[in-house]
């Protein structure tokens, strides 16, 4: 049987209540459920959670039937990767240690199939999220991080999960446009790596949206859009790129 590579991002787990993520938790499991026959690596590329903090010894509380969905397949020699994104990267080891999953901070470029690949959440990159660059340097500072650590669960997640909410509000838009190849600012950044190391591929998440943007080079950008509203995924048989959605027409 072949096996296959898959690619997906921004879940937000925990958003907008319990009620509505365990919705959207319950269908990511049935489509992990539906991919692992044919999946021999697994990325996971950013804002998976809404919010995640890990204390030495507390994280988040829920997402149970994921993290136990992941762990049975990588108990199955399944490969997980898990990318940092601007929801959930205070990721630490907590992953690693209870299923072997590799955590990357920023980019990450594979080979597979004799193609290259360019991975990356996608936040801070190109020419837009020109404000959020600063809050992404002090987020992820390692003394903010431990003078966050300070602050007892209840206060900390509290308000991390405050300003996790706000942010989102911002950012998540209903039917977001495509903003055309020379405004897309992720399609632009891709661009400027062209310029000095060429690549077959560059995936990312980030945007909420799933478009294919031919970046001339023999060169492709996709992005894995979001799983609020297109339950979309990216998948790599060996030889060709797809975009893909779950339990939509061409699933």
């Amino acid at each position: 049987m072949t096996k296959n590579i898959y690619f997906a991002s921004d879940f937000h787990l925990g958003s907008p209540n319990h009620e509505q993520s365990r919705i959207r938790e319950d269908r990511i499991v049935r489509w992990l459920n539906f991919i692992e026959p044919t999946c021999s690596e697994l990325f996971l590329m950013g804002d998976i959670f809404d919010f995640w903090f890990e204390y030495k010894t507390v994280i988040p509380k829920g997402y149970i039937r994921l993290q136990g969905k992941l762990a049975a397949m990588s108990d199955a020699g399944i490969k997980l990767y898990f990318f940092k994104g601007n929801h959930d990267m205070w990721v630490e080891d907590y992953f690693t240690i209870e299923m072997g999953m590799q955590i990357v901070s920023d980019e990450l470029v594979i080979h597979r199939g004799g193609k290259s690949f360019y991975l990356h959440h996608g936040d801070g990159l190109g020419p837009g999220d020109r404000n959020y660059r600063m809050l992404r340097k002090i987020f992820r500072n390692p003394l903010c991080q431990w003078l966050f650590s300070l602050l007892p669960p209840r206060i900390g997640l509290g308000i991390a999960t405050g300003w996790s909410i706000k942010s989102r509000n911002v950012n998540i838009v209903h039917d977001e446009p495509f903003l055309g190849e020379k405004e897309e600012w992720l399609a632009v950044h891709s661009k400027e790596v062209l310029a000095k190391q060429h690549y077959d591929y560059f995936i990312y998440g980030h945007r909420h949206l799933p478009m294919i943007i031919d970046l001339g080079d023999n060169s492709t950008y996709y992005n894995t859009g979001d799983w609020f509203n297109y339950n979309s995924y990216v998948v790599f048989d060996g030889e060709e790129l797809s975009l893909k959605y779950f339990e939509k027409s061409g699933a």
